[in-house]
């Protein structure tokens, strides 16, 4: 690692802690349902949305429920959102808001496309500004992209309710979780880096897509096609070729930075561009790739010291953040180093890549100059580390180990810093799991926040942690196995298994992120992602809900001499082994199929 690489690691993290803290406070006045300073004219209009919604009692006051009626709530306002995306996709010819005169997106795609953003994965088997007129991008994607992160930061609210809650039957209520997070939390943050967005360069405009002449004009070569709109072949069976010599660009214009906001904000990750946050209108400038960073990772950063406070102990807050950032920084240096070293073919031919000055022994490609390598593998950790997905390179160019580590991150779970809400929920899931783990070691029954964990809340348990690697495994063994799945493979052998495995791992773990290299915009693979997407997403939730509205009937404990402190670095280690352990024993075997054979072939002649 580059001395560069560690300033900008400690850098941010500094940054990351001193922004998260004060956040925190507001997250905790949002779910313990306080009243915001300086949002006293927004309280109105909440309470103005629950009465006519016909969720408000005649005293004003909303009831709660339990968690069966909370996940009822749930699922339906995520099924019609996703009715609503789809709906909108099919027929967006023929609405306002399309200068570029863009077609109704295929059933397939729709399909998968409206899973997607319902999700909070944002997977993009489509190139946004070629597809996607204004209006879809705004109201169906950008929309969710807010509904999607307001889920997520609810269900952990109901979560934290269920460990501080004594002999309760409510966990909350989950039209005001979702209306608190999108008005108090998500829209005034947005609004503030939309407008830093803007003022580093990013579009937010509703013109044509513009026709500029070039500064030189450029002659490529392209086969020549027939009008029936395949390629022409000569006597000898040769592709036909064309010189053309292209003078003009088309530039694509759009409301970027307001989506671009709650893409990063929400951990959503859907670019407007097909090129995402590599593309220099989304994210023009080294400032504005800090700040993209940072926008991840303050919400779920932010939710570790909500949870804390909402327990009544900051310190179980420190821990969970503490085992997050210790995973994050090992797997962050494994992937700069691993990206920073020569590749063994230019070894092999005697080239000194010291003589570049710019990127001085590394590996470029598929990186922007104006990040470099050392930027470049952060926001790659980050992103894959916080089920963004969001991407300012292209992962499918990174070395082997490389492209292994932002893989690991996203099959760790999704839990170290996590989507928004889903990090923290997750990560909790793991400390249920550890202190189940260490209550059978010393014989006593296991207990967390003073609850007790029995055997209800381990099979809930089970099924949150099983259910996205069964996803991946058995998604990526069809993919493989069956015609159509194989025809979407361009690279064959090892990376193009990688391709496939990243595929699934990022959907199934609501990431959005790829290995570039996969045609996957194809009625199978939009169909099994779909697939993998929704269960990933609501085949955790359903589970940890149900953990919720149990702990939230139990009584809680006073701790005593004999019960496992879970605030100090014994847990804290524990809870990062069990981490580590889950990922280890689910996906090694897959993994040496692909990104660890591929690191070997590196070194075969």
């Amino acid at each position: 690692m580059t001395t560069q690489s560690i300033v900008l690691l400690v850098v941010f993290l500094g940054v990351l802690l001193a922004l998260s803290y004060p956040l925190g406070i507001l997250l905790t006045r949002v779910g313990e349902g306080s009243a915001v300073p300086g949002f006293g004219w927004l309280a109105k209009i909440e309470q103005l949305l629950y009465r006519a919604a016909g969720i408000a009692g005649k005293d004003g006051k909303v009831a709660g429920q339990n968690w069966k009626a909370y996940a009822i709530a749930l699922l339906l306002f995520n099924g019609l959102g996703t009715l609503a995306v789809y709906g909108l996709q099919r027929v967006q010819a023929w609405l306002p808001l399309n200068p570029q005169q863009l077609a109704n997106i295929s059933p397939d795609s729709s399909f998968n496309t409206a899973v997607s953003f319902v999700a909070n994965t944002n997977w993009q088997g489509y190139s946004g500004e070629q597809t996607m007129s204004y209006l879809t991008q705004m109201l169906a994607l950008a929309g969710q992209n807010f509904f999607s992160a307001a889920t997520g930061i609810a269900v952990v609210y109901a979560l934290i309710r269920g460990f501080s809650s004594r002999s309760a039957k409510s966990i909350g209520n989950f039209w005001v979780d979702v209306t608190r997070s999108t008005m108090y939390v998500l829209l005034p943050l947005s609004f503030v880096i939309a407008v830093i967005l803007m003022g580093q360069g990013v579009i937010q405009n509703f013109s044509a897509y513009q026709e500029v002449s070039l500064l030189d004009p450029v002659t490529y070569s392209q086969p020549k096609v027939g009008a029936d709109g395949q390629p022409l072949k000569d006597a000898k069976g040769e592709p036909v070729t064309e010189t053309l010599t292209a003078t003009t660009q088309t530039i694509a214009m759009g409301p970027v930075a307001s989506q671009e906001a709650i893409k990063m904000l929400g951990t959503n990750g859907g670019g407007f561009f097909n090129a995402n946050s590599a593309h220099p209108y989304e994210n023009p400038t080294a400032l504005t790739n800090f700040l993209q960073m940072l926008a991840i990772f303050v919400i779920p950063a932010g939710l570790c010291f909500a949870f804390g406070r909402m327990v009544g102990d900051q310190r179980q807050g420190w821990a969970v953040l503490a085992a997050m950032t210790l995973l994050f920084v090992v797997c962050t240096v494994a992937v700069m180093g691993a990206e920073q070293q020569i590749h063994p073919a230019y070894q092999a031919m005697g080239i000194d890549q010291s003589a570049n000055a710019l990127q001085p022994g590394g590996n470029m490609e598929g990186k922007e100059a104006r990040f470099g390598i050392s930027a470049s593998t952060l926001f790659a950790a980050v992103t894959t580390a916080a089920s963004c997905g969001a991407v300012n390179a292209m992962h499918d160019s990174f070395m082997p180990l490389g492209g292994l580590v932002p893989m690991l991150l996203m099959q760790f779970g999704e839990v170290i810093f996590g989507g928004v809400g889903t990090g923290l929920y997750g990560m909790l899931i793991f400390a249920i799991m550890a202190v189940f783990i260490a209550g059978l070691m010393i014989g006593r029954t296991p207990e967390y926040l003073g609850k007790k964990i029995q055997a209800y809340e381990m099979k809930m348990t089970s099924i949150a942690i099983l259910v996205t690697p069964t996803l991946v495994l058995a998604g990526t063994a069809i993919a493989v196995m069956v015609a159509d799945g194989k025809a979407g493979i361009l690279n064959p052998g090892a990376h193009g298994f990688s391709e496939v495995l990243y595929a699934f791992t990022s959907a199934a773990n609501n990431n959005g992120s790829a290995f570039a290299g996969l045609s996957a915009n194809t009625p199978f693979y939009n169909t099994m992602l779909a697939i993998a997407m929704w269960f990933g997403r609501f085949g955790v939730i359903v589970p940890v809900l149900a953990i919720a509205g149990s702990l939230a009937g139990k009584q809680r404990l006073e701790a005593n001499s004999g019960t496992l402190p879970t605030h100090g670095p014994i847990f804290v280690g524990l809870l990062v082994g069990v981490v580590a352990l889950v990922g280890v024993l689910n996906y090694v075997p897959a993994l040496a199929l692909g990104p660890v054979v591929e690191h070997l072939q590196l070194f075969a002649k």
